[in-house]
């Protein structure tokens, strides 16, 4: 008796098409979900962006200056993106459990945005007296930024606006040698006053939105050549 040995490879399989008549599953529901996944998904990028940007700094694959400028954006951004998506109906919730339930293996991101909270550049100063300027300007930085990044994303509420131009005017108040009519100190100054007379659940207009990123910006920029007519 012969066998015959049919060779199943010059007769492949073709694959089954998609049944189309089974129904899609929708990851959220609401566009309140929606918008919690999206906040996360920032979250998320900004932990991987800021592990690549660590791990190209060991590598001294970036120049100190570009690395500090996208370190200070991404310390900044992290602040407004975890509070997006942990401040509210999520307290259990932190950045640690966030990453241990995604699984995220980013060891530097976590060092530097949990634990230093300052550019890496910061440590490699000479004295004590410039490291603590360094880090004073290091951190009037990133509350600009969180600030405009808050104005630009139609953050409108007095208690979400207040604290973030409290905190920037704080840290410029703390430069040493700023002339008296620093331009930045009364332009943040003057948005403060205007803030808090009015109330907490109260709202700015867009008009007004406009003209309080108009004012950051310019403030940031005068800030910006202060710094480098200094060096």
């Amino acid at each position: 008796m012969s066998t015959t040995i049919t060779n199943s490879s010059k007769h492949p399989q073709r694959p089954r098409a998609i049944d189309e008549s089974l129904p899609e599953i929708d990851l959220f529901e609401s566009s309140k979900e929606r918008k919690n996944y999206e906040n996360l998904a920032d979250l998320y990028t900004i932990i991987t962006a800021t592990e690549h940007l660590e791990r190209a700094w060991a590598k001294d694959a970036i120049p100190h200056s570009e690395y500090t400028t996208e370190c200070n954006k991404l310390l900044s951004q992290f602040k407004i993106a975890e509070k997006a998506a942990f401040g509210s109906g999520k307290k259990h919730m932190t950045t640690e459990t966030f990453m241990l339930q995604y699984q995220m293996d980013c060891p530097l991101a976590v060092e530097r945005l949990l634990h230093m909270g300052v550019p890496a550049t910061l440590k490699t100063s000479d004295s004590s007296a410039h490291h603590n300027v360094a880090v004073t300007v290091a951190e009037t930085v990133q509350h600009f930024i969180t600030a405009m990044d808050a104005v630009k994303l139609e953050q409108r509420a007095v208690d979400e606006l207040q604290p973030l131009l409290s905190d920037l005017m704080n840290a410029l108040i703390q430069l040493p040698d700023t002339p008296n009519d620093f331009g930045p100190n009364y332009k943040v100054e003057m948005w403060l006053a205007k803030l808090n007379s009015l109330r907490a659940v109260d709202e700015i207009n867009e008009d007004d939105g406009r003209q309080l990123y108009h004012d950051l910006d310019s403030a940031y920029s005068e800030f910006t050549r202060y710094l480098r007519a200094k060096t």
